[in-house]
């Protein structure tokens, strides 16, 4: 386990990451990108447990993402299957678990306040918390993605499937962009990555 995770998190996290997951029935598989999640946590059939993340995410995120499913497992063993996923249970284990690793030997100072504030009522996905998921994507490999809330008003934008939209106004946290082809109106969070279409005649 060890040598896997040195690939993918901070080198001083390792030994935390490793006590945490010293469970026998537990797994942790790093899987290809996948544009809807970052990881997951499931039960399986024969009763063991596993939990999947994204190999291409920065040693960060991945961190985070990870400590996050670890929470998911031990709210499981803890409460059961009859809570929220991410409910009261789930949020006081992340902070728990979490709160070891938020330090200058694991994270970047500049991501520390970021940090702490998220950790007072961490949410379902880190990427709902505008200012820290643009903070850890300073820390990605470069990459012509743009922020939703980067793209200008009016302006063509892809996403990953090749749907193009056109962004419209902000409804409190999301906005309103319209798909091109059927018109319809689709709400993206702000930090939503996507494709900014710079010529009109090429669509």
């Amino acid at each position: 386990m060890q040598h896997m995770l040195q690939d993918y998190i901070p080198q001083n996290a390792i030994p935390k990451v490793v006590d945490l997951l010293d469970h026998d029935n537990l797994t942790v598989k790093v899987k290809s990108e996948r544009k809807t999640r970052h990881g997951d946590y499931k039960r399986l059939p024969d009763g063991r447990h596993q939990i999947t993340v994204n190999s291409n995410l920065n040693s960060y995120r991945f961190l985070i993402t990870l400590i996050h499913e670890i929470a998911h497992f031990e709210t499981y063993k803890a409460y059961g299957k009859l809570i929220k996923p991410h409910g009261i249970e789930w949020k006081h284990t992340f902070q728990r678990l979490m709160l070891p690793f938020l330090n200058p030997d694991i994270f970047p100072s500049e991501l520390l306040p970021l940090l702490a504030q998220h950790f007072k009522n961490p949410k379902a996905s880190s990427d709902t918390d505008l200012q820290l998921a643009y903070a850890l994507k300073q820390f990605d490999a470069p990459n012509d993605k743009t922020f939703i809330f980067e793209v200008p008003l009016h302006h063509k934008f892809k996403i990953y499937n090749g749907r193009i939209f056109r962004k419209g106004s902000k409804r409190r946290t999301r906005y309103e962009c319209v798909e091109v082809s059927s018109g319809k109106i689709y709400l993206f969070n702000a930090n939503a990555e996507v494709d900014l279409i710079e010529k009109d005649e090429f669509i």
